[in-house]
């Protein structure tokens, strides 16, 4: 049998640590990008190349610099990877930049392409010369793919992904490499697994970073917090908004209860509306509050352009030691751009 699109990618769960090898085996870390996840279907004897969203859209249209690059792959082909786009005003990977392709169409497609080039990043072989490989495992099918970038002489848009099986490497790749813009830690993969589409049998494990913020708002009550809305002044003193935590666990929202209190009119975020996850349109019910307590957070290296956390952080107690002023400053120039 041969793939079709849509094809459900094998998914990874976020852990702490690395998973023991007593467990999976003998394993591979792979490095992870801070991209978009695709699936890419090269034609068999007719037609074009399909690029597949995780959700199973198709998004080819979108990536004109990549169709153009496909007769350098060999057709009856199916990847799994990581699609990324070069800022080359920045010269650096921008996320944002990802979001503008995967929205623009048509002559802006065009335009985009020449200032922001896709980069597709393969770390999974599904399907060669036609052949489904789902139930090989992932030892042989890191072996075709490296000898398919061998073999054809891949350049870009087509990337290898870093792969290791030594634990000292990947953890030097997680503490040194995810000081890169785009990269943010490792995948894990046990050698003898096969491909099994839509479930989590991998790992995911993030760089995180312990810092500080400001905090501004609340969901819950002032009694029974639930969310931390945080933030950071800037160098003119103006409180910005820079992300929010994962749910409290219930002692700490009883910490954090004691010691906040209902914010005035002139709080600066008043009016101010807050999407309940980044990017999306649907908005929180907050209650705002004197910005002068300070949250210790654990937070992964994603961040966009304007300064704020993609993902939740995680908070780890009060700075009940330090002032609002001392948290760090906010600037644009920390984020990853990726």
């Amino acid at each position: 049998m041969t793939l079709r699109p849509p094809v459900e990618p094998m998914l990874a769960q976020a852990v702490e640590s690395v998973p023991g090898p007593g467990v999976l085996g003998e394993l591979a870390f792979e490095q992870k990008f801070d991209g978009y996840r695709a699936l890419l279907f090269t034609p068999t004897t007719a037609g074009k190349l399909v690029l597949q969203t995780r959700r199973g859209r198709q998004i080819q249209d979108r990536f004109p610099d990549l169709v153009a690059a496909v007769g350098q792959l060999p057709d009856g082909l199916v990847l799994d990877g990581e699609l990324l786009t070069w800022d080359t005003a920045t010269g650096r990977l921008s996320f944002e930049g990802l979001q503008r392709r995967t929205a623009a169409r048509g002559p802006t497609a065009r335009e985009l392409a020449a200032a922001l080039p896709a980069y597709f990043i393969a770390f999974d072989v599904l399907q060669q010369d036609d052949t489904e490989l789902l139930h090989h495992p992932y030892r042989q099918r890191r072996l075709r793919l490296e000898a398919l970038f061998t073999a054809r002489r891949l350049t870009a848009p087509w990337t290898l992904c870093p792969m290791t099986t030594d634990l000292l490497k990947a953890e030097q790749w997680l503490e040194s490499w995810t000081q890169i813009p785009g990269l943010e830690g490792l995948v894990v993969k046990a050698m003898n697994q096969p491909y099994r589409p839509g479930h989590r049998g991998w790992y995911k494990l993030r760089r995180r970073d312990t810092t500080e913020a400001i905090i501004g708002a609340i969901t819950g009550t002032l009694i029974r917090p639930q969310l931390l809305l945080l933030g950071r002044r800037d160098s003119h003193g103006i409180l910005h908004p820079t992300g929010r935590t994962a749910p409290l666990r219930p002692e700490a929202a009883r910490l954090v209860a004691e010691n906040l209190t209902a914010a005035d009119p002139t709080h600066p975020w008043s009016g101010m509306r807050f999407a309940s996850t980044w990017g999306s349109r649907d908005t929180l019910d907050v209650t705002l509050v004197h910005p002068e307590r300070v949250a210790e957070i654990s937070a992964d290296t994603a961040i966009d352009r304007g300064g704020v956390h993609r993902h939740p952080v995680r908070f780890k107690r009060l700075r009940l030691d330090i002032t609002a002023e001392e948290v760090p400053l906010f600037a644009t120039s920390s984020a990853n751009g990726s």
